[in-house]
């Protein structure tokens, strides 16, 4: 049985690109960042906590998955705005300037079987949207739940002039870097999960072959 351990519906679908058949199981932790966390050992330590929160409540045997996505400004960690004031100053900060995405996956097997982790980042320029496209955005409500305050794959506002990495570590779970953890477990995707990702996102990925052949 595999669990992801997120109520994100980003997280969902890119894990029903693979043709796995899985549960979902959302675990609610404290994501305030400790005194003098670098945004790695922040990711890091999250999506363990997450995963280990849902190893508790599944059969032996079964598999967890758990992510932490972070918008990283300047080694600064850009969570989730609290409110529309706040969401036009993270998107300003941003706007025509380079930034990363960090993820951290971690799967643990039930109960207390092995813990594995990876960890993958995204360098993202933004483009010189202007403040008429910032207010049209917010007013949609979309940035309130995204960390960073904007989604990469919003068509109405298309955030991003261009990145370099991963497009899926970006919208929440990077596709290949999970593929290869499940890898440990036994568990291979039913699809060709890469392939549809890219597909599905319309981008031209230069990493894949990399992490899938680690």
């Amino acid at each position: 049985m595999l669990v992801l351990a997120s109520s994100s519906p980003r997280r969902k679908q890119l894990m029903a690109l693979s043709g796995w058949s899985f549960q979902l199981c959302p675990v609610e932790i404290d994501e305030s960042p400790l005194p003098g966390e670098t945004p790695l050992d922040y990711v890091l330590r999250l999506a363990r906590n997450k995963a280990v929160g849902a190893a508790q409540k599944f059969p032996p045997g079964s598999i967890i998955i758990a992510a932490d996505t972070a918008v990283i400004d300047g080694g600064k960690i850009l969570g989730k705005p609290t409110n529309e004031t706040e969401a036009f100053s993270m998107l300003r900060g941003l706007r025509g300037r380079i930034h990363q995405v960090y993820t951290a996956l971690a799967l643990i097997q039930c109960p207390h079987g092995k813990l594995v982790t990876d960890t993958c980042v995204t360098d993202v320029w933004m483009r010189n949207y202007s403040e008429s496209e910032m207010q049209t955005y917010i007013a949609t409500g979309d940035p309130l739940d995204k960390a960073g305050a904007y989604a990469i794959q919003h068509r109405g506002f298309n955030p991003v002039e261009r990145l370099d990495g991963c497009y899926a570590n970006v919208v929440g779970l990077p596709v290949c870097h999970l593929t290869h953890l499940l890898a440990d477990f036994g568990t291979f995707p039913q699809k060709d999960a890469a392939g549809i990702c890219l597909d599905s996102t319309n981008y031209h990925c230069t990493i894949r072959t990399l992490v899938l052949e680690e």
